[in-house]
């Protein structure tokens, strides 16, 4: 009886949101997040601080998957000025990234030449989302998180998000280009 009064006390406490910041998310950074990195590593995005990033929720069999190529030409023309894209493959619509991470991996680089990192693949939508796209769509509302794979949150170098970009806008439209140079432009001042 012990056990079962025990296991109705801790069920509830695992099932609970956790709490981000001392209990609010509002106060909550970027950088106060964890992915893991595709090859099994820890990848706490407080190793990118002062650094400017795009988070963006890949896919490898959809429609926008060519836009890895532009995410690329991204990481490769700013990251000496402090851009970071981070890859975050999701099977969440579409069942569009069915592949183990090593797959995942060698596609990106061999299709796309991706040398940006990416995580382990992650649930990016509903109850079960990562933390950071749990903040996210709580931070920017709903009507800015992701509907399908390339939606892309842009995050200032003090780990605030900047922008949210639906999957139709191209990595390397002006708009995103615009918004990248406008936070490398604070970083430093």
């Amino acid at each position: 009886m012990q056990k079962l009064i025990a296991a109705l006390v801790i069920i509830p406490a695992l099932l609970a949101p956790v709490e981000i910041n001392a209990g609010s998310s509002a106060n909550a950074h970027a950088t106060d997040f964890t992915f893991e990195a595709i090859d099994g590593r820890p990848m706490p995005l407080a190793n990118f601080k002062g650094k400017v990033l795009l988070v963006v929720n890949t896919a490898s069999f959809c429609g926008f998957t060519k836009q890895n190529a532009g995410l690329q030409a991204l990481y490769q023309r700013y990251e000496a000025k402090g851009l970071v894209v981070i890859g975050v493959p999701s099977n969440d619509f579409g069942e569009q990234e069915p592949k183990a991470e090593g797959e995942i991996a060698d596609f990106c680089k061999g299709a796309f030449g991706v040398t940006f990192p990416l995580t382990t693949k992650q649930v990016v939508k509903g109850a079960d989302a990562h933390p950071f796209y749990t903040w996210a769509a709580a931070t920017l509302g709903s009507a800015n998180a992701p509907r399908w794979n390339f939606h892309k949150y842009l995050v200032s170098a003090d780990g605030q998000l900047a922008s949210a970009f639906p999957t139709q806008t191209e990595p390397l439209s002006p708009k995103v280009i615009a918004a990248i140079e406008a936070e490398l432009a604070k970083v430093g001042k």
